[in-house]
């Protein structure tokens, strides 16, 4: 049986420089649309002219931009703002840096990440974005899809906790995967953290 909590759960989501944002508006309409007890108490960017800069502006929600190549202190700083926004779970969204085993151990929350693939296939590092989507098309693959999964201090390794699979027999390239790909990952990434926070 769920628990019912008795506040509502603060996630934070991580993004990177150049991502539309579009995981975090997924998030967010699907929290509001469900009226479900979750909360994106801040994002991440890092540089001020990403687009989801603009879009946490106009669902007010603060952005901090932090920058893990350009700030030495970045786990740093952003443990302080987990610890002072009370953040229940640190959700990754075209975030590509890895963090580092000891920020895991002493923000002492879960970290969730979204990966385009079908893990443990096309996984690790240097495997993100379209160079994902390349190495499936070239692969010859007929089906793709999207993992849900803890993070751990090595890339795309953590517990498995949900996937999706798609028929990609009829993509002529590696785009068209990604699109099928991005579908998936909107309709996954929310109710696997409702879920996650539900049961543990």
């Amino acid at each position: 049986m769920e628990r019912t909590p008795s506040k509502t759960w603060r996630i934070a989501v991580l993004t990177s420089g150049a991502g539309r944002g579009s995981n975090l508006q997924a998030l967010y309409d699907y929290f509001k649309s469900h009226s479900l007890p979750l909360k994106i108490a801040f994002a991440t960017a890092s540089n001020k002219d990403a687009p989801v800069v603009q879009l946490c502006a106009k669902l007010s929600i603060p952005c901090y931009i932090l920058s893990p190549k350009k700030d030495k202190d970045f786990e740093i700083r952003l443990l302080k703002l987990c610890q002072k926004e009370k953040i229940d779970l640190i959700a990754l969204a075209g975030f590509m840096n890895l963090l580092s085993s000891s920020f895991l151990e002493e923000v002492k929350i879960p970290v969730l990440n979204i990966h385009p693939a079908l893990l443990p296939k096309y996984g690790g590092k240097g495997m993100y974005g379209m160079r994902v989507h390349n190495a499936v098309f070239d692969s010859g693959d007929k089906v793709s899809g999207v993992t849900v999964h803890l993070v751990d201090s090595e890339y795309d390794n953590g517990p498995i906790l949900a996937q999706l699979k798609v028929d990609i027999s009829d993509c002529k390239n590696a785009e068209d995967i990604a699109a099928k790909v991005l579908e998936l990952e909107h309709q996954i990434y929310a109710p696997t953290i409702y879920k996650f926070l539900s049961e543990h």
